[in-house]
């Protein structure tokens, strides 16, 4: 392989053994692409890293307020988390202050996202339910908008529901494009998902970071800037909230400590805002950084691989700072012996939008 094919390879015993095509937008928070990989215009389902801009839209509902959520219950709309009893915890409090019950909600119990939990769920003979959703968090949201705007929470996870058909509107205005542009499935907690080009999904989250620097770069005629705003602190000051104990976001987010927030969709989507700082002013931006990142086979060790080195390509954060990220970077290849079989090496090369602009720290 050449290097500047966009993979990830892994292999054993220096045999090639696996290549992963990568695709990556980095843009300021106008959506000036900065830097690329593969096709940063991919029409990608964003899954759960959409799950910000559907907060938003919740949190615009009129009314919204008077439900008295905090920035941790926030934080829970954003997260995919790992249904720790923290998580449950929450979202039975949450749907105790819109006066809701578990048998509202739209979304199914399935095995957690952590080995950990499942585990205990196994001994104990734990059969999880809807409030173990990763997802939960967002459905709990999601009905707290529908009785905002008094449009009743029976059917508010259907495509034309009103709380719906806002967050459809609000999705695109974030990307900047027309609502007919922006594609919809459904995602496997039973809510609308968003497919857009990939670069769209970097720009919310430069919208997202630009927000919390107090910059109306890229924020458009709304003016929802406190909304972005409290967003990301809500994700950066609670990141327990957001994923778990030992997973790449809650990891990503505490390393970080409030100098960006990371978000995993399904299926190896990823995306990333950062705040102004030394490091995004050296890559051509005086505002938020967004990074957004689909590995095509889906695979996730690779994403995370992948997001890691690209943190690195591009300076963001010291190497102390990084180097807490360094098992989700350079995985371990060991066999049942825990002899060392293989690796994951980076071969692509950051593709920059000015002819002097390519990779700003090319791996070795």
């Amino acid at each position: 392989m050449t290097p500047s094919e966009d993979f990830v390879v892994t292999d054993r015993g220096g045999i090639v053994e696996n290549s992963h095509r990568v695709h990556a937008a980095v843009v300021d928070a106008k959506g000036r692409l900065l830097y690329a990989l593969g096709n940063p215009t991919r029409m990608t389902l964003a899954r759960s890293a959409a799950k910000p801009a559907q907060a938003l839209a919740i949190l615009e509902t009129e009314g919204f307020e008077r439900f008295g959520f905090d920035d941790a219950d926030i934080a829970l709309m954003c997260a995919s988390h790992s249904s720790e009893e923290r998580h449950i915890a929450r979202t039975r409090t949450m749907l105790s202050k819109i006066k809701a019950e578990e048998a509202d909600l739209r979304c199914g119990g399935h095995p957690s996202l952590s080995e950990m939990v499942n585990r205990s769920w196994i001994r104990q003979d734990f059969v999880p339910t809807a409030v173990c959703s990763n997802c939960s968090g967002k459905h709990v949201g999601m009905l707290a908008g529908a009785r905002a705007i008094g449009a009743g929470m029976e059917g508010y996870h259907l495509p034309d529901h009103p709380m719906q058909r806002r967050v459809k509107r609000t999705v695109a205005e974030l990307c900047d494009l027309d609502v007919r542009d922006v594609e919809w499935g459904i995602d496997g907690c039973n809510l609308p998902t968003p497919a857009f080009p990939l670069d769209r999904l970097a720009r919310i989250y430069a919208k997202l970071a630009a927000a919390a620097d107090g910059s109306s770069a890229g924020e458009g005629p709304s003016m929802r800037g406190p909304a972005l705003a409290r967003i990301f602190h809500a994700m950066a000051g609670h990141p327990d909230m957001v994923a778990g104990e030992g997973r790449y976001c809650t990891l990503l987010m505490c390393a970080f400590d409030g100098a960006l927030i990371g978000k995993l969709g399904a299926d190896a989507s990823y995306a990333i805002g950062v705040r102004a700082s030394d490091a995004t002013r050296r890559l051509g931006t005086d505002s938020g950084l967004g990074i957004s990142v689909k590995i095509e086979d889906g695979n996730l060790e690779i994403l995370y691989a992948v997001v890691t080195e690209l943190l690195e390509r591009l300076g963001i954060g010291s190497p102390d700072i990084r180097s807490q990220l360094a098992p989700f970077h350079h995985p371990q290849r060991v066999n049942t012996m825990g002899v060392t079989t293989g690796g994951v090496s980076f071969p692509f090369k950051l593709r920059g939008s000015k002819p002097d602009g390519d990779d700003p720290h090319p791996a070795a």
